[in-house]
């Protein structure tokens, strides 16, 4: 049902229906982190493909591993644990794109035709891991604790890897972070324990379609492989 309305009272129905809509929109404040984390969540944007296209370039230069004063995408580095405070370091881990080729001599497999191939080959890990693995290995006295994505180009793909120093008496101390510097965490990105580790052991997923991946996929295999029998039966 819709009436004309001229003069004045369209004009005092107008804005009875702006005031309703506005009125009904719930308005929220963002803080600094919030107006990041969307900024990054539009990375078609023409002023993030201007950013990324320029440290692109730069990230080429640079070694393959190095050291950041700050990470490049603070909200999503405290997101993940990260504090600037002392004790935590940011490294950014530039790791070679594509599938995984068989390191095989000439490309020769001697074995059942079943395993001849070579080229299209893929991870069973991503890329990721891939980087956090390479940045433990090269820091030995350092934890690592996450990782996310910066920037990538059609061969490389860059990280960074946030790391914590468990030997520092700003961790040690602080009972938010000081879990990481027991023994058991030693070297947890060479053991799937981080979490792009625990994606790729399906270890993401809740369920029935994931009660063969824990506690791990070989010791589901190996509990279904052996026969039980109790000794009085």
């Amino acid at each position: 049902y819709q009436r004309r309305v001229r003069g004045p009272k369209k004009f005092l129905v107008v804005s009875l229906s702006l005031f309703r809509w506005f009125t009904s929109c719930s308005v929220t404040e963002m803080g600094a982190y919030k107006y990041l984390e969307e900024l990054w969540k539009k990375k078609q944007s023409d002023a993030l493909r201007f950013l990324l296209r320029v440290r692109c370039w730069e990230y080429r230069q640079l070694p393959s591993l190095c050291r950041l004063t700050r990470p490049t995408r603070p909200e999503k580095a405290r997101r993940l644990g990260y504090k600037r405070k002392q004790g935590f370091v940011i490294y950014r881990v530039r790791i070679r794109r594509g599938g995984r080729k068989k390191p095989v001599p000439k490309g020769i497999v001697y074995g059942k035709p079943k395993s001849q191939g070579v080229n299209q080959l893929k991870n069973q890990r991503s890329l990721r891991a891939i980087a956090e693995e390479r940045a433990g290995r090269a820091l030995g006295g350092l934890r690592v604790l996450s990782s996310y994505w910066v920037n990538q180009d059609g061969t490389y793909k860059y990280f960074e890897v946030i790391l914590v120093d468990p030997a520092h008496n700003a961790i040690r101390g602080d009972p938010r972070i000081n879990w990481i510097t027991k023994p058991v965490h030693k070297h947890r990105e060479l053991r799937g324990l981080t979490s792009a580790g625990k994606k790729a052991r399906g270890l993401h997923g809740k369920g029935p379609r994931y009660t063969k991946n824990r506690p791990s996929r070989t010791a589901v295999w190996k509990r279904n492989q052996r026969l039980s029998l109790r000794r009085y039966r």
